[in-house]
């Protein structure tokens, strides 16, 4: 128990800080701090943090955790520029590797965590786990001969990682088999394993050559270059369409790459520059286009980003392409590495990029940071007009704007429900598991008996539903009361707008049905056709597909398009 000194004494006790802080507190006063030069304050800041870990090292009562010290002080400094600078230590070197080449040592397979368990989530085509035959679903319990049950994700994937050429068994646990069968053990390889840049490229709509790239890796302008040849072959080729939706970019050479199958030899389509006038940078176009005059579009969101928006600038630029979707995310920064020593690695902003109207796409400016630290999106009306080649008006800051525009839709609160709670998820599982394999993607249907499964499986008292209605209404009901509007006419009146609002889980279900069975079917294509089954069913109902066929098919619009 400690003892509390009489306010007298503890006045006393305290007058000697007090003294000091005044005399501090003048001290300071009476020599203000001098300007410097930028240089100057970085020789002085890295002298005082030398010394500050020195004093802490030498002189704090415990041991300083030095590692997780660092790091935080790393980190910490690399939060004032922008979230694209990192620093990467000898220990996250795999990470390194996948992040420029798109490869990574293991089993090949993505794997999803919940509920203290791991599941396999989708195995690689080509991947040891897919020959091997372990399938979306599989709840894994062991690796070797550690139990996973209960760890995270990130350890268990990082036993499932190791270096190629060594073995590693995974027991996992099967749903929906045969009493005695359910639990299976499987050993295999480890390989160098690669997410696909194409997942799959293949004829839609009878004539457009589609290609979905999902990264800018190393491997990512021969995969398209191929796709682009096999449709050379095809007669019944018209168009080309190159899907750049959710891709976040990657490697610049990559993007050169592509854009020389659509431009001339010499075309220059990028301009960097950094710090210093000296460090500009032109990319041209490299060899003879495979395709120089078959007409392209261009798919793109909000998930596209940097080496993505440099492709689709580009050839928008260069009134080479129609884009079409919705506005790209807007990264005009182009990353390099540094080596380090003791084998660090640091992935730096060394420049801007300008694609050839001579605009910089970059939305957000990390230099000019909130009071609160938050960086603001450049508004339109700040943004500045440019020309293509032929004329045309596009604008700076903010990303790319398609030059025609698609509404995506908006996701419901039940639809969210239904992915992120794996409730389809777990259903594809339980339907692959109980019915024949289709021929195509296309073969799949889900019957009323099918789903009225669904909708039985989903129990209302632990589906996780946000009530966006209720939680504004309730909202609505605490404001009218605190303003005193709430006579018993609002009351009744809010009382009826939340009984009409008020969800019923199995009404919402059958209402959203044929949004829902999208979902479904696309998730069990995923499982009978790995690797490409997923998009191909995708695309029967993708209305960026159909826009893409509306212009190529109007006689006429691709041009008008272009040339307006």
């Amino acid at each position: 128990m400690i003892r509390k000194s009489p306010r007298r004494l503890a006045r006393r006790l305290m007058l000697p800080s007090l003294i000091l802080a005044g005399i501090a507190a003048a001290a300071f006063a009476a020599t203000p701090e001098p300007a410097v030069s930028h240089d100057e304050a970085y020789q002085r800041n890295l002298a005082i943090f030398n010394a500050l870990t020195r004093e802490l090292e030498e002189n704090y009562v415990d041991s300083i955790r030095t590692d997780e010290a660092f790091k935080a002080a790393i980190n910490g400094m690399l939060a004032t520029v922008d979230p694209y600078t990192e620093f990467y230590s000898y220990d996250d070197k795999e990470a390194v590797n996948r992040l420029m080449t798109g490869e990574w040592g293991g089993i090949g397979s993505f794997i999803q965590g919940r509920n203290g368990n791991t599941y396999i989530s989708e195995p690689i085509v080509g991947s040891p786990a897919l020959r091997a035959g372990l399938k979306p679903g599989d709840r894994i319990l062991k690796v070797d001969s550690v139990s996973v049950v209960g760890k995270t994700t990130d350890e268990t994937s990082s036993l499932l990682r190791g270096q190629p050429g060594t073995s590693v068994s995974v027991t996992v646990e099967r749903p929906y088999s045969a009493p005695g069968d359910s639990i299976l053990t499987f050993t295999l390889v480890r390989e160098k394993v690669a997410d696909p840049a194409v997942p799959w490229s293949g004829v839609v709509r009878g004539d457009m050559g589609y290609i979905k790239l999902n990264q800018f890796v190393e491997s990512s302008a021969d995969d398209v270059r191929k796709a682009l040849e096999s449709f050379k072959e095809n007669p019944e080729v018209k168009y080309i369409v190159l899907d750049l939706r959710g891709n976040g970019g990657g490697l610049v050479e990559s993007a050169i790459d592509i854009l020389g199958n659509f431009l001339p030899k010499g075309t220059e389509v990028l301009r960097t520059r950094g710090k210093s006038a000296s460090s500009e940078k032109i990319y041209k176009t490299r060899h003879n286009p495979l395709m120089p005059d078959i007409p392209v579009a261009v798919l793109l969101d909000g998930g596209s980003a940097s080496a993505s928006e440099i492709t689709a600038g580009a050839l928008q630029d260069l009134d080479r392409a129609v884009l079409i979707g919705s506005r790209s995310y807007g990264k005009g920064l182009v990353q390099g590495t540094r080596q380090l020593p003791y084998s660090g690695l640091l992935k730096v902003t060394l420049a801007k990029y300008y694609i050839p109207s001579g605009r910089l796409i970059q939305a957000l400016d990390y230099s000019h940071r909130n009071p609160d630290g938050s960086v603001a999106r450049t508004p339109d009306s700040l943004t500045n007009v440019y020309h293509t080649k032929a004329g045309r008006e596009v604008r700076d800051g903010g990303g790319l704007t398609p030059d025609s525009i698609v509404d995506w839709g908006k996701t419901t609160t039940l639809i969210y429900g239904l992915v992120m709670g794996n409730h389809i998820f777990d259903y594809a599982t339980k339907y692959v598991a109980t019915h024949p394999a289709p021929a195509t993607p296309a073969d799949i249907v889900i019957t009323d008996d099918d789903y009225e499964d669904f909708v039985n499986s989903i129990d209302p008292k632990t589906f996780k539903y946000d009530k966006l209605c209720n939680q504004i209404i309730d909202q609505l009901r605490e404001a009218a009361d605190q303003e005193g509007y709430m006579t018993p006419e609002v009351k009744a009146s809010i009382e009826a707008l939340e009984k009409q609002l008020d969800h019923d889980l199995k009404s919402d279900l059958q209402s959203k049905r044929p949004k829902i069975e999208e979902y479904m079917t696309e998730e069990i294509a995923s499982r009978y056709f790995p690797g490409w089954g997923r998009v191909n069913r995708e695309l029967m109902t993708d209305p960026a597909i159909e826009k893409a066929a509306e212009i190529f098919h109007t006689p006429g619009l691709y041009k008008r398009i272009l040339s307006k």
